[in-house]
């Protein structure tokens, strides 16, 4: 069997620190896109766009001027909508068509 020895670094050499990461949450995602316009896919396929108002730790979801999509067709337009967060799938940002 192969002996394992142990290896130490002197006290007086440092070894350089990388400086931390700016590491974002999901939840920073989420606080950063209250009041502007997302995208909500629903386990079922439907999806969503509207401006989001608000939403719990659940990932229940309020939108306002919510329009509903259906394979890239709109099939509704509602002014508030309710979402309940096991039905969510994922919340994107809308990307602006060019």
């Amino acid at each position: 069997m192969a002996e394992l020895t142990e290896t130490t670094v002197p006290s007086s050499e440092t070894v350089p620190e990388e400086p931390p990461k700016q590491q974002r949450t999901p939840s920073d995602f989420l606080k950063s896109v209250l009041g502007r316009p997302v995208q909500v896919k629903l386990n079922t396929g439907l999806e969503y766009r509207g401006v989001l108002a608000c939403l719990d730790g659940y990932l229940n979801i309020a939108l306002e001027q919510t329009e509903e999509y259906d394979n890239g067709q709109l099939k509704a337009k509602y002014g508030d909508a309710f979402i309940r967060g096991n039905n969510v799938l994922y919340i994107s940002t809308q990307t602006k068509k060019r």
